[in-house]
């Protein structure tokens, strides 16, 4: 029997001509994007460029009218609606402007909810949900309903709540929007640390230029067409570069 070759790409999301109209708007224009498995992307762009409805479509929250996405080796377009649920639940976590916690719930049983539907043990479900509120510096808080949480906190909780089911790509949608400036420093930082702990990709949309200028790349968004890209600009310390400068068979370093 010949061996079985497994061809791994470096993409965890692939996006090909997404287009999208609502009555006679046209949206989404022909979009075209690849981002890495591990990457931090921002989307950013003027209102109505169509930055929420590509995220809505790269979450299957929403359908394109033509075109197709394929989200860590999965074509999202031939799912059924089932198992287009299933893989929302499994392979993706939201996080919204808005917290979107309810209300009757504590910080801990919020961020279960999840896994509740993945069909996880309660014993299971709570043990990781102590982990992540660890994790955000929230364990003293777990027992706290929403109301009795600062907008940070909130926000917090809400991240832990799309991570509980280990997911390979987070979504967020203005996260930071309706948070002071510390709380949103606090923020973003955190979604850098997450990647690095857990390796989740992350495609955030965003009017907030100090995040963008945070991520690993920046796609910018236009009348429903990417109009460029600019990646993070690396910071090189001239004093630490060596150039070596060579003499016949004499090195040098200089």
């Amino acid at each position: 029997m010949a061996p079985t070759l497994t061809l791994i790409s470096k993409s965890m999301i692939t996006i090909e001509n997404i287009h999208k109209s609502f009555g006679a708007l046209e949206v989404l224009k022909g979009i075209d994007l690849h981002i890495d498995k591990g990457e931090v992307v921002s989307i950013v762009g003027p209102s109505g460029a169509g930055k929420t409805t590509l995220l809505q479509i790269i979450g299957t929250l929403d359908k394109p009218d033509a075109g197709r996405v394929v989200v860590d080796g999965i074509d999202t377009s031939k799912l059924s609606t089932r198992k287009l649920s299933d893989f929302r639940n499994q392979h993706l976590g939201f996080v919204f402007q808005f917290h979107q916690l309810l209300p009757e719930f504590t910080a801990l049983e919020n961020i279960m909810i999840p896994a509740y539907i993945a069909g996880v043990s309660q014993k299971e479900a709570k043990k990781r949900a102590k982990e992540l509120l660890a994790f955000m510096g929230l364990s003293e808080r777990a027992s706290h309903k929403p109301n009795e949480l600062s907008g940070g906190e909130k926000q917090r909780v809400a991240v832990a709540r799309a991570l509980i089911n280990n997911p390979a790509v987070i979504l967020a949608d203005e996260p930071s929007g309706s948070l002071d400036s510390k709380n949103k420093q606090e923020l973003h930082q955190l979604f850098f640390d997450l990647r690095d702990k857990f390796g989740q990709t992350f495609v955030i949309v965003t009017h907030d230029e100090g995040l963008a200028e945070l991520t690993d790349r920046t796609i910018h968004l236009k009348d429903g067409v990417v109009v460029g890209e600019s990646a993070k600009k690396e910071e090189e310390s001239v004093d630490e570069v060596e150039t070596i400068v060579t003499d016949g068979d004499n090195l040098s370093l200089v």
